[in-house]
């Protein structure tokens, strides 16, 4: 009996090897819980694995929905080549197709939900040979208004953007400032030499050398019409001999 079951299970290792008993299931994900605003447009998005290669003509994406109140499951979409939009029932022109089968993407929109919509959609995908596997289930919440938490989150997501622009144009206004004061720096540096120029009509004043003029009469004498020898004085002597002649004067009125 232990023979008999060794052999079997050699058996189906060895079938399985060689890939005739491969049974890979299909893995899928899904967001699990979602909520939407009642009004807007929600994507529900599933992806998958799958071990076998994609083959976009024969992969099968189909997604149902089960309400939250006792009822049969409705289809939502389906996808086989191409899209396939219900046709009619609550979903009728509500649902869009935001797949990518060759990335194994089978998401899709629901457009501006209703409360009716709350309930849980499910997510299938099949790709022979990879045809068994759990399926993708999302449970969809409409309410009137965003939760705090989605609220939070908004702010928090308009605040970094905000503060990131803030940051960004501090940053710019800081380098032209630093580029502005390099730029007043090396033309101050430029300046420099020129004003230390020195003007080559200008000497020192322990280099000077002083000139003076001088002056030249002539005295005729009215008698004999002689003309006598010319003096010549300098604006230093006259200036020196200046006081001495009013010296003389005062000394005569004095008298």
């Amino acid at each position: 009996m232990c023979v008999k079951g060794l052999y079997f299970l050699t058996v189906l290792s060895g079938l399985a090897a060689s890939g005739v008993l491969q049974v890979s299931g299909m893995r899928i994900y899904t967001n699990g819980d979602m909520e939407a605003v009642n009004g807007t447009d929600v994507r529900l998005k599933c992806t998958f694995q799958s071990s076998a290669a994609i083959n976009p003509d024969a992969i099968v994406i189909s997604w149902s929905f089960r309400p939250l109140k006792p009822g049969r499951e409705e289809s939502v979409f389906h996808y086989q080549q191409r899209a396939y939009p219900p046709l009619d029932g609550i979903f009728r022109k509500r649902v869009s197709w935001d797949g990518d089968v060759m990335g194994r993407d089978a998401s899709i929109v629901l457009q501006q939900v209703k409360f009716t919509y709350n309930g849980t959609y499910i997510c299938q995908v099949k790709n022979p040979p990879d045809v068994h596997g759990t399926v993708g289930e999302i449970r969809l919440r409409v309410v009137a208004t965003a939760s705090f938490s989605e609220l939070l989150l908004l702010a928090l997501a308009i605040g970094g953007g905000i503060a990131a622009v803030v940051i960004l144009l501090i940053i710019i206004l800081s380098c032209r400032r630093c580029k502005k004061r390099r730029q007043r720096q090396h033309e101050g540096n430029e300046e420099a030499p020129r004003k230390e120029r020195k003007d080559p009509t200008v000497c020192h004043p322990s280099r000077a050398v002083h000139l003076y003029l001088s002056e030249t009469s002539i005295e005729i004498d009215s008698s004999d019409g002689m003309i006598s020898d010319a003096s010549t004085k300098s604006m230093s002597s006259s200036e020196e001999e200046g006081p001495s002649s009013d010296e003389e004067e005062d000394e005569d009125d004095s008298d």
